[in-house]
């Protein structure tokens, strides 16, 4: 359990530090869609040589491509949205209103999800003092944003 939480904080780490990363891509090349799609291909090759390596890389079979409900497929399409708000909004808005943003409205976003059980993720019931934690959080980015 240590090590989940470990690689979650360094997840986050890495949250804050991407956006910077693709936007100066983007604006070096000045083809904000082509350093979309480098990022991406870049992302693929240290998944596939990161499987490889550790052993974890295997073709799904039939039975298993079957029984992926249709939603379940669209998870790159979120990708390809953060990566475009990084391209676009996060030179415009800076790094701690952009990723406030992100982080604000993603855990607003998953307690109506967890309240609901949507996607996949066990029902934990939006109780008071989780929707009062993302309110003092929209509080704290809109304070991030203004000063």
């Amino acid at each position: 359990m240590l090590f989940l939480y470990g690689l979650t904080i360094l997840a986050g780490i890495a949250n804050a530090i991407q956006p910077g990363q693709n936007a100066t891509l983007s604006k070096s090349l000045g083809l904000p869609v082509t350093a979309g799609l480098i990022t991406l291909l870049v992302s693929t090759a240290a998944l596939l040589l990161g499987g490889l390596a550790i052993g974890k890389l295997e073709v799904p079979t039939g039975q298993q491509l079957t029984q992926v409900p249709w939603w379940a497929w669209l998870g790159g399409l979120f990708s390809v949205l953060l990566i475009l708000a990084q391209l676009y909004a996060s030179p415009a808005i800076g790094a701690a209103s952009f990723l406030g943003i992100i982080v604000t409205v993603g855990v607003a976003a998953s307690i109506v999800l967890d309240n609901y059980g949507w996607v996949g993720f066990p029902v934990h019931p939006a109780s008071l003092w989780r929707i009062l934690g993302a309110v003092l959080m929209v509080a704290g980015v809109a304070l991030v944003a203004l000063f």
